[in-house]
């Protein structure tokens, strides 16, 4: 099998690898040239079967991935296929399926979760879109995820759209959890009682019911700078956050514990936190997403 891969950024490049290692062949696409295996995006096409081409789009949500979606439109033929893999706003996935679907061509979108994690782990996989296009592309989907039973790292969310809006409420958890992490690890701090404050959390990573992957991550930043002295308390929201807040709303569901880790984020922007630092920590270990030093200016 082999497919066209456009965006060979961090996750992309990792995902590239992992293919190839599954014996998927993968044409890749980036505009850095020392990254590319083509020249264009034209040249990527070109080397796929027409009619049968599976092309997974990996870049910045927004304009970038609306742009590469309509020269796909221009380049592809019926029976193509695109996958949507970035974070896309799942209210885009119609637009896109729109503009293919009028020229004969498929589209999925998919949540991908995993970060720099998932070139050894595998990835969590959320995918949106017509069964049949799921079926075909699922030998590319195997490869991804992690080894197991496939419904344990994998889901057929539902129809289009579907892949990046459980994507987007996994994101928002994530805020929830990233954020109790960091009060508990503040909390823990500020007691005269507690003498090693890494080894109390390093603690509860077996046993215990908060025990996460999350919380394995916290231990090694730690581990990497115990006092955390090299991050700022700055932290970046990518998105997700508001738009889980903002689905949310239109739903009427409350998510205190979603809003208050994003409001928080935003608190982090103005004044020196411990806490943030911790969730500024998470997000680089699991993500490999870029921090601040503490002397660096916001």
């Amino acid at each position: 099998m082999r497919i066209g891969l456009v965006g060979l950024g961090k996750m992309g490049a990792n995902m590239r690898t992992r293919l190839r290692a599954a014996n998927i062949e993968v044409v890749g696409y980036d505009r850095n040239p020392d990254l590319s295996d083509v020249p264009s995006l034209a040249g990527l096409v070109e080397e796929l079967p027409a009619g049968e081409r599976l092309v997974w789009v990996m870049v910045p949500a927004g304009v970038p991935t609306h742009a590469v979606v309509e020269e796909l439109a221009e380049l592809l033929a019926p029976g193509d296929l695109v996958i949507d893999g970035g974070n896309s706003h799942f209210a885009d996935d119609g637009a896109h399926a729109a503009t293919l679907a009028a020229r004969g061509i498929g589209y999925l979108d998919v949540g991908v979760s995993g970060g720099v994690w998932g070139l050894a782990n595998g990835y969590g996989l959320m995918v949106g879109g017509d069964e049949a296009q799921v079926a075909a592309a699922m030998p590319v989907f195997d490869a991804l995820r992690p080894p197991g039973p496939r419904d344990e790292g994998f889901v057929h969310a539902g129809s289009v759209g579907a892949g990046h809006y459980a994507k987007m409420v996994h994101n928002g958890i994530e805020y929830g959890l990233m954020q109790a992490y960091a009060e508990g690890y503040e909390l823990l701090g500020a007691s005269d009682l507690i003498t090693d404050v890494p080894g109390t959390l390093k603690a509860w990573t077996r046993g215990t019911v908060v025990r996460s992957w999350l919380l394995d991550l916290l231990v090694k930043a730690l581990e990497d700078d115990p006092t955390l002295g090299d991050i700022s308390d700055w932290v970046e929201d990518s998105g997700e956050g508001r738009w889980t807040v903002d689905a949310a709303i239109d739903a009427a569901v409350p998510v205190p514990v979603i809003s208050a880790a994003l409001f928080a984020r935003f608190a982090s922007r103005q004044d020196d936190s411990p806490a943030m630092k911790v969730v500024a920590a998470l997000r680089q270990q699991f993500g490999g997403h870029a921090v601040k030093s503490s002397g660096q200016p916001t």
